[in-house]
């Protein structure tokens, strides 16, 4: 069974779906500082697939607007597996979310460290759902 979060109360292994590599690179740096210990950065619906069933993260990141295409594939993916995510959005509130993932937790862009954190926290101590 996965261990849902190292010993410091934020997840383990980290899943970061996001087409922009400078915000990935931002989001990996942040939270390797607050202790996670595996990131992993997917830029498009099908690596990111691919990435959660190599292997399944304790918690991901999923930028909402990819490339040409909205990340609800993985969400809807991660909820069957029922592991915690965040939508990370520039357009806020503004953004429409499918009925099944509308009542997700959300992190605007640009982020503060703190609110990051405190997601992290909140999904590694819990199942966050």
């Amino acid at each position: 069974m996965m261990e849902p979060a190292s010993l410091n109360g934020v997840p383990g292994n980290v899943l970061i779906v996001e087409d922009d590599p400078i915000i990935a690179l931002d989001f990996e740096d942040t939270i390797l500082g607050f202790g996670v210990k595996a990131v992993r950065t997917a830029g498009n619906v099908v690596k990111a697939l691919e990435m959660i069933a190599d292997q399944a993260p304790d918690f991901a990141l999923l930028d909402v607007g990819l490339v040409r295409e909205k990340s609800f594939a993985i969400a809807e993916r991660l909820a069957e597996l029922k592991i915690p995510f965040i939508f990370v959005t520039g357009y806020g509130a503004d953004v429409r979310l499918p009925g099944a993932l509308a009542d997700k937790p959300r992190l605007p862009k640009p982020y503060s460290s703190d609110a990051l954190k405190a997601l992290l926290l909140r999904f590694g101590d819990s199942d966050g759902r």
